[in-house]
């Protein structure tokens, strides 16, 4: 009898595991998969949550645990996590020598993981990759986690095209979609009565949802938070504002949150939300605004207008439901205005999502159940030059 594929999972924040929930819970079902969860940095910082506490509350073993996170604001202290969790991982991994390490889109501390298991040659799976945050870091950790990963599931088709360019061979790599956009299809979003009810606030009132993370790439990375807080104070719909992801910058974000909340009576902050609750309380807000992926990926799903501010976001593919503006207080609100739009917002009732259908976990568990003997996924080959430029002839008829 064949032996199940060993899978070293690896998690990082909160955001990673909204991602990660379906995907885990299908590899879990399946006969010829063994998943170990491994959580680190934020899950176990008190002061972004605990979150790793959430995963377990939700039902999953959490079997391993890193400690790399450092309590710092700084980019020396991003820089240095990434050690700790190298340390870290290489002491598990090493041990448990897993078939397959699978990591998740582009937080920084995802090099740690793909570092690692490179030097002991494990291979590595690697979600949403081929996309594009230019404003970021993200986007070159992301470039890197491909060309240190062994098979990509990307979340649409362009994203995968992106990664065959790379030079990646076309059967490593498989169009599954956003694993975040399974929860509206495997679960049951709660409705605004027991939101209300279970978060303590009124969501009988109209709302919209604040999500905004430092832009590591910008001289100032606060400063679309800056923009954005001092033109909600303008505003009378109520906000509720979800804690910045543990990037440099992000303790000087929450103050200015926790700041504004102390000046504004209808504004409520959450360290930590759980992803069931996250998804209702954006299906029933006005609009999402900030400067999250969330806005570019999930909001399309339920066709909400979506504010989108300043450049972290540049380059992402997207729906006809996102207004980008710069961080600039009249830009601003004229896009809030537009997002509250009742002409705007019918316009989105036929809008297709291009991050995929909701089904994204079960393929990536099956696409795993299948894949070949590790040495033959560590054997990687390039596609030729030429490939590359007959590719994108095909992608631009007519140009160049």
């Amino acid at each position: 009898m064949t032996q199940p594929v060993k899978v070293a999972v690896i998690t990082s924040s909160r955001a990673d595991f909204g991602h990660l929930h379906w995907p885990l819970r299908h590899m879990l079902a399946h006969p010829r998969i063994e998943p170990k969860l491994i959580a680190m940095g934020a899950h176990l910082a008190p002061e972004f949550g605990s979150t790793a506490d959430e995963i377990k509350r939700q039902g999953f073993v959490v079997d391993e645990t890193v400690e790399c996170l450092l309590s710092s604001d700084s980019d020396v202290g991003m820089s240095k996590s990434i050690g700790l969790a190298t340390l870290g991982l290489t002491e598990i991994l090493s041990r448990d020598r897993p078939d397959l390490v699978l990591v998740i889109a582009d937080r920084y501390e995802m090099l740690a993981p793909a570092s690692v298991a490179l030097a002991l040659r494990i291979p590595v799976a690697h979600i949403e990759g081929g996309e594009i945050s230019e404003g970021a870091i993200d986007d070159a950790v992301r470039n890197a986690l491909t060309k240190l990963s062994h098979v990509h599931f990307t979340p649409t088709a362009m994203a995968k095209q992106r990664v065959l360019a790379l030079g990646e061979e076309a059967w490593r790599v498989h169009q599954v979609g956003a694993p975040s956009l399974d929860h509206l299809r495997e679960a049951t979003i709660p409705g605004p009565g027991e939101l209300g009810e279970r978060l303590a606030i009124d969501t009988g009132q109209p709302y919209c949802m604040v999500s905004v993370h430092p832009v590591t790439l910008a001289k100032d990375p606060e400063a679309d938070a800056i923009a954005l807080f001092g033109t909600l104070e303008n505003i009378s719909v109520a906000k509720i504002i979800c804690f910045p992801n543990a990037d440099a910058g992000s303790r000087k974000l929450i103050q200015q949150s926790r700041d504004f909340c102390r000046r504004n009576a209808n504004a409520s902050l959450f360290v930590n939300l759980a992803h069931l609750d996250y998804w209702g309380l954006l299906k029933h807000s006005l609009f999402l605004i900030g400067n999250s992926s969330s806005g570019i990926m999930e909001t399309p799903a339920l066709k909400l207008p979506a504010v989108n501010i300043g450049i972290r976001q540049q380059g992402r593919e997207r729906a006809d439901n996102i207004i980008d503006c710069p961080a600039q207080a009249d830009r601003i609100l004229a896009a809030i205005d537009q997002a509250c739009s009742e002409t705007f917002r019918a316009s989105l009732c036929n809008m297709q999502n291009p991050y995929g259908d909701g089904t994204a976990g079960r393929q990536i568990a099956g696409l795993i159940a299948g894949l070949p003997q590790k040495q033959v996924l560590l054997l990687k080959k390039n596609l030729p030059a030429s490939a590359h430029r007959v590719m994108t002839e095909q992608r631009n008829p007519g140009h160049g």
